[in-house]
C-alpha cells in the first residue's frame, strides 16, 4: 500500500501553518511535506512533527526571489554563488534538523532569448555540487519535470529530460521528483512512465493531483487507484504527496485517502 504524505502548503489551509501539522495527523497522515520551512524557526518545526507523530518527507530548497516570480536557480547562469550559499546555508540545515532524506531543487525559468545549452551546463555542475554536498549527510537532492501551463517558460519539462539529466550527472543521490499531474499535463500515458522509470530506483518520490483542475485525486482524468496498484506492483517503496488544492476544505475532500490512512 503506498505511503502518503500531506503537502501542507497546498493542503490544510484553512488553518494556519504551524496548525496543519495536527490536522493532517488527525486524518491519518504519518508524513508531511510542503515547499518551503525558511519562514519558521528549525527546532519549532521539528517539535511540531514530533509531537503529531509525523515525518517530514520533502520541502525545496531556496528558490531565488519568489515572491518576485522566480522558481529556483539551479540552472541560472550568473547565480551559482547564491545557489550554493543558499544550499548549504538553509537547505542542508533544515534537512537535518527535520530529518528530511530529500530536498528538492527547483530547476529555474528560461528566460527570454536564454541559451539552453549555457542553462543546462550550469545546471549539471550545480546538481553534481549539491548531490555531492547532500551525501555527506544521507540527503536525496530531487528534480522535478514541471508543466509550462503552471511555471511558463521553466526549464525542466519532461521525465525523459530528466532522466537524462540524472544520468549526465551520475550521482547515487540525484534522483526525479515525479509528479504524476504535470506528467499528465506534458505527456500523458502515466502508466507506461511509471513502468518506465520506477524500476530504474531513480524516482525518489511521487505527487499527485486530479487534472486538470489540480483538486483531489479522485476528481479528473486520472485513475488514481488503479495507479497506486501499479505503484505497489512495481515494488515502489518512497512516498506519494498529496500536492493539490482541495476543492472544499480538505477533511471533507479525503474520501480517497481513508482507504488508505494510518
Amino acid at each position: 500500500m503506498p505511503r502518503f504524505a500531506a503537502n501542507l502548503t497546498m493542503m490544510y489551509t484553512e488553518h494556519a501553518f504551524l496548525d496543519r501539522f495536527a490536522a493532517a495527523s488527525a486524518d491519518g497522515f504519518a508524513a508531511v511535506e510542503y515547499l518551503f520551512p525558511y519562514d519558521f524557526d528549525r527546532a519549532e518545526l521539528a517539535r511540531r512533527l514530533a509531537d503529531n507523530d509525523l515525518i517530514q518527507v520533502l520541502f525545496n530548497a531556496p528558490p531565488g526571489d519568489w515572491n518576485a516570480g522566480e522558481r529556483g536557480l539551479a540552472s541560472l547562469p550568473g547565480r551559482e554563488d547564491e545557489f550554493r550559499r543558499d544550499f548549504t546555508t538553509l537547505a542542508l540545515p533544515y534537512a537535518e534538523a527535520l530529518k528530511s532524506p530529500r530536498v528538492h531543487v527547483m530547476a529555474g525559468l528560461v528566460p527570454a532569448g536564454g541559451d539552453r545549452a549555457a542553462m543546462q551546463d550550469v545546471y549539471l555542475k550545480n546538481l553534481a555540487w549539491a548531490a555531492e554536498q547532500a551525501a555527506t549527510a544521507g540527503i536525496d537532492v530531487l528534480i522535478e519535470p514541471i508543466n509550462t501551463r503552471d511555471i511558463p517558460n521553466f526549464f525542466l519539462n519532461r521525465q525523459d529530460q530528466a532522466h537524462a539529466v540524472i544520468d549526465a550527472v551520475g550521482a547515487s543521490n540525484l534522483k526525479v521528483q515525479m509528479d504524476l499531474y504535470h506528467c499528465q499535463i506534458v505527456e500523458g500515458d502515466v502508466a507506461m512512465k511509471l513502468r518506465q522509470y520506477i524500476p530504474t530506483g531513480r524516482v525518489g518520490h511521487i505527487q499527485i493531483a486530479g487534472v486538470p483542475e489540480r483538486h483531489e485525486p479522485d476528481l479528473g482524468e486520472l485513475n488514481h487507484p488503479y495507479l497506486f496498484a501499479l505503484l505497489d506492483e512495481l515494488g515502489f517503496d518512497g512516498h506519494v504527496g498529496g500536492e493539490y488544492r482541495p476543492k472544499a476544505g480538505t477533511s471533507e475532500g479525503l474520501g480517497w485517502f481513508k482507504p488508505y490512512r494510518r
